[in-house]
């Protein structure tokens, strides 16, 4: 495995200072006041620590678009667009910190984050607090708010010149990944007669770099990461998505098991947001309405 910490730490340090808002291409409807207001519909059932600061604090990788990611110095994307659409219904401004992904768990348990929200596939494992390379307990129960269902693609150079249309065509092969991902979890599980290489990288940017400077033959993703990549890297030019979605599964907004409180709430907005269609209009913004959810729903891994 290799990784990258020192420039992704650099990074994070100065991204983390930037964040300080919600999605800033929101629909207008969307976005919520500066401070708590008791005036939205569902401020009373905040935390009353939440309702003193006026912020929910969002833990997020946001170097992962669609989903997470920084322009002009702002997050934007899918997960900040749907939290300023649950700071409408909440009065209060969720505000991004950027973070490794493997580390926003850790950050979440250690109260640097009131949630994390960051493309997260809600599983067992996490919500148990369970360490997934050994299944030994490494630190408090966590809830997900389970807000859209998405699997893995795998995504090649324009013109596949390897010919990869399946996982198993990537046995023996240079593949790179996000560390900490459920998608990493898949390539490892992928039964082999020569094993993959695999390279796992802390952001998916490195490894859709280690693609297209020819390093691997594959990079296996988010399958809506994937598509915005294929669609948009090189003008379209330099990637290209092969097989079918593999394995969708719910991606969650997590809270710690402790804090019911603001798990129900943020559950409660967004089943208001589904309701009222502002959820679907943030989907379709980002072209991603085929992960649609009809109803929030609380760890539906189990």
């Amino acid at each position: 495995m290799r990784r990258r910490l020192a420039a992704l730490g650099a990074m994070t340090a100065a991204a983390a200072l930037a964040l300080t808002g919600c999605g800033d291409d929101a629909p207008e409807k969307a976005s919520p006041s500066a401070s708590g207001t008791a005036k939205a519909p569902l401020y009373d059932e905040l935390p009353e620590s939440v309702k003193r600061s006026g912020v929910v604090r969002v833990g997020s990788d946001m170097l992962y678009p669609p989903m997470e990611f920084v322009r002009n110095g702002r997050p934007t994307g899918v997960d900040p667009d749907l939290a300023a659409v649950l700071g409408r219904e909440l009065g209060v401004r969720f505000q991004f910190a950027n973070g490794a992904l493997d580390t926003l768990l850790t950050g979440l348990r250690a109260k640097h984050y009131d949630v994390v929200m960051s493309a997260m596939t809600d599983t067992k494992d996490r919500q148990e607090g369970l360490d997934p390379a050994t299944g030994e307990k490494i630190g408090e129960d966590i809830d997900f708010v389970d807000y859209f269902e998405a699997g893995s693609a795998v995504m090649v150079k324009k013109g596949n010149p390897e010919g990869v249309k399946t996982l198993a065509d990537l046995c023996g092969k240079k593949v790179a990944v996000q560390s900490g991902s459920t998608t990493y979890d898949l390539l490892q599980s992928q039964r082999c007669d020569e094993p993959m290489d695999i390279e796992a990288y802390d952001t998916h940017d490195e490894a859709q770099a280690r693609l297209k400077s020819g390093a691997v033959v594959a990079d296996v993703a988010d399958f809506p990461v994937v598509a915005y990549a294929v669609k948009t890297a090189g003008g379209g030019k330099d990637f290209e998505m092969v097989g079918e979605q593999i394995g969708a599964g719910p991606y969650g907004i997590a809270v710690l098991g402790s804090n019911s409180r603001l798990r129900d709430a943020v559950q409660a907005a967004l089943d208001a947001a589904i309701r009222d269609g502002s959820y679907g209009e943030v989907l379709k913004k980002w072209n991603v309405g085929e992960g649609a959810v009809t109803d929030a729903t609380i760890n539906s891994d189990t």
